[in-house]
């Protein structure tokens, strides 16, 4: 094996209980974050890189994460869009999800667009400036600043203010914990 595969496997044996905890906050399901993790592996694995050490490589599938989420998500607005087109107004389920005050962050995280759980996970749970959330995910800081106030304003909704004035020790208690890793 290359020093690269070395690595990913390395990253794949001790990260990815970890890896796994990351996609979940993007999809708030075990099974589909596994299955997002195991997409992102298989997306990093699939060229050889100048992978040198664990944490370069994690970034890699930290990317590849986000950037799987979310074409799926860009995937599922265009299929809504048209699945008007295939099935009744009365089959079609209700578009509207409320998410009420007192709810966990799994359930106030899935209130969220995309993109603004996006930024919120990578500013608050990945501790990024917003320039490099900006930069991770090719979008103005302006944007990003728009979709972090919008996403903020919808978790303090859900979570109360002070859940979401701790955002980073909240964020990442409540949902990392739940598929055993403890909180930082």
């Amino acid at each position: 094996m290359n020093r690269w595969q070395d690595v990913l496997a390395e990253v794949v044996q001790e990260r990815r209980p970890a890896l796994v905890g990351y996609a979940y906050l993007f999809t708030a399901d075990r099974s589909r974050a596994e299955d997002l993790v195991h997409d992102a592996l298989v997306r990093t694995a699939g060229r050889p890189r100048t992978l040198t050490d664990v944490h370069t490589a994690e970034g890699y599938v930290r990317q590849a994460i986000r950037t799987l989420y979310l074409d799926s998500a860009r995937r599922q607005t265009s299929w809504r869009a048209k699945l008007h087109l295939l099935a009744d107004a009365d089959d079609a389920p209700s578009p509207e999800r409320a998410v009420t005050a007192g709810l966990d962050v799994r359930a106030a995280l899935a209130d969220l667009s995309p993109r603004e759980r996006a930024c919120v996970v990578l500013r608050h749970v990945d501790d990024l400036t917003v320039a490099d959330v900006a930069a991770e995910l090719n979008l103005s800081t302006g944007a990003v600043k728009r979709y972090l106030f919008d996403g903020t304003a919808k978790l303090r909704t859900a979570l109360g203010p002070d859940a979401v004035d701790e955002a980073p020790a909240a964020t990442t208690s409540l949902t990392i914990s739940p598929i055993g890793r403890t909180a930082r």
